[in-house]
Formats: C-alpha cells, structure tokens, sequence
C-alpha cells in the first residue's frame, strides 16, 4: 500500500437492503397476515397510537432544544 492512500471498503447491500422493493414489501405483506392468522398480531388501540405519538414528540422537541443550546454555547 503507498503512503497517504487508505484502502476504504465498500460494503454491498445484503437481506432485504439488497431486494427490490415490491419483493420486500411482498415479503412483509406475507408476515403481516400470519401474524393475523396466528392471533400475535398487535393493532394499536387510537389510545395507544396518541400515546406513542405524544412520546415521539416529547423527544424530538427535547433533542431539538439540546442541538440549541450546544449551538448556542459554541457560538457564545
């Protein structure tokens, strides 16, 4: 290897990164009803989605207002 040159590897997409997408989606579709079918199937309840999505919220704003006060005491 000469001086200065790093060898950088490039790695290949593998499983479902390296299929098409209607293939994957197909594959999901697949799982999805035998899960249905077997009765393990979660479906959220309008209570939980709220919850979840509540959640999400709280930290998003909360990451945001850190990236914001780490700007701001660079900058200072």
């Amino acid at each position: 290897m000469a001086r200065g040159i790093k060898s950088v590897k490039v790695s290949k997409p593998r499983g479902f990164a390296a299929m098409d997408r209607k293939l994957v989606s197909e594959i999901a579709k697949k799982g999805g009803q035998a899960a249905h079918k077997a009765g393990t199937a979660h479906e959220f309840t309008s209570e939980e989605a709220r919850i979840a999505g509540r959640k999400g919220g709280q930290v998003t704003h909360q990451r945001r207002a850190a990236q914001l006060q780490a700007t701001a005491k660079h900058t200072n």
